[in-house]
């Protein structure tokens, strides 16, 4: 049976006790699933002040949108033009096929814009076939080298490869400016590994399923100073709302997750990730 639900938004949690910022979404899917535009299109200028005014209702006053399609780039980088927006761009692992040369100095110089603040999202998925891990890890090696030469963290997507992932990274050494890992699927043992290695690790809204024990006891073992928060928005929307069109303004479920599972108050939370968000991407 249907849900009725399934496209009806959320209502707003309430505000939390500080402020913390999105730290991955995407404003053009959302925009998709919301019904305000076709599949590929931009987000209108009118549906990111709707968004960005929702978040900050609730304290989450910045967000770091993210376009990992070429033709999503330039869409990326017009969102910043709200003052409370950032970007990052790449190549999804999926969507790699049919890179160029010409596609990296593209990518290159939209990567040295100043609100462009992270390489991202890159790395492997080997749970879609659209392409294949030779074709997945040739281009991962060239988001680190490209994250090296601009001088910004490295937002990496890891999906059932994580032992190809940390492996790589490890051949080809860590971006000085920080790796993150979006939507970070790990269990308490990758996350102990990563957290040696100085990673961050990003937690969307799987951290609230009632079926993942394991990511929330990979949450705990993570210092709250490696630690960030996420939507994913439209995707992986919190408990109770699984299902629904996800956006910036959930991101206070998440925080009182973290809060519960790091026996702190949310306004330390919120402080701390907020820090993080400043130190390694400027924000």
């Amino acid at each position: 049976m249907a849900d009725p639900l399934r496209d009806v938004a959320p209502e707003l949690p309430a505000p939390l006790n500080g402020t913390v910022f999105d730290s991955h979404c995407h404003f053009d899917a959302m925009a998709h699933r919301a019904g305000v535009v076709d599949r590929g299109k931009p987000a209108p200028a009118g549906f990111v002040e709707t968004v960005m005014a929702q978040a900050a209702s609730v304290g989450v006053t910045r967000v770091i949108n993210v376009g990992c399609e070429v033709a999503e780039w330039q869409s990326a980088l017009d969102s910043t033009e709200h003052p409370s927006v950032y970007s990052a761009i790449a190549v999804h692992p999926t969507e790699v096929r049919g890179l160029t040369e010409s596609h990296y100095a593209d990518l290159e110089q939209l990567l040295r814009h100043p609100k462009v603040v992270a390489v991202g999202e890159t790395g492997l998925d080997y749970y879609w076939d659209r392409t294949t891990p030779q074709e997945q890890q040739l281009h991962f090696r060239r988001h680190i080298e490209l994250a090296k030469q601009v001088g910004k963290p490295l937002m990496i997507h890891d999906r059932d490869a994580h032992a190809d992932v940390l492996r790589i990274l490890g051949e080809e050494g860590a971006p000085p400016a920080g790796v993150i890992f979006h939507a970070f699927s790990g269990d308490a043992e990758m996350a102990t590994e990563c957290v040696q290695k100085g990673y961050l690790l990003s937690f969307p809204g799987v951290l609230t399923f009632k079926n993942a024990p394991a990511l929330r006891e990979a949450a705990r073992v993570t210092p709250l100073e490696q630690l960030l928060v996420e939507t994913d928005a439209p995707f992986l929307t919190p408990h109770p709302f699984r299902g629904r069109p996800n956006a910036p303004y959930l991101i206070p479920h998440l925080i009182r997750q973290v809060a519960e599972l790091k026996e702190v108050d949310e306004s330390v939370a919120c402080a701390t990730i907020l820090a993080t968000g400043r130190r390694y991407f400027g924000i």
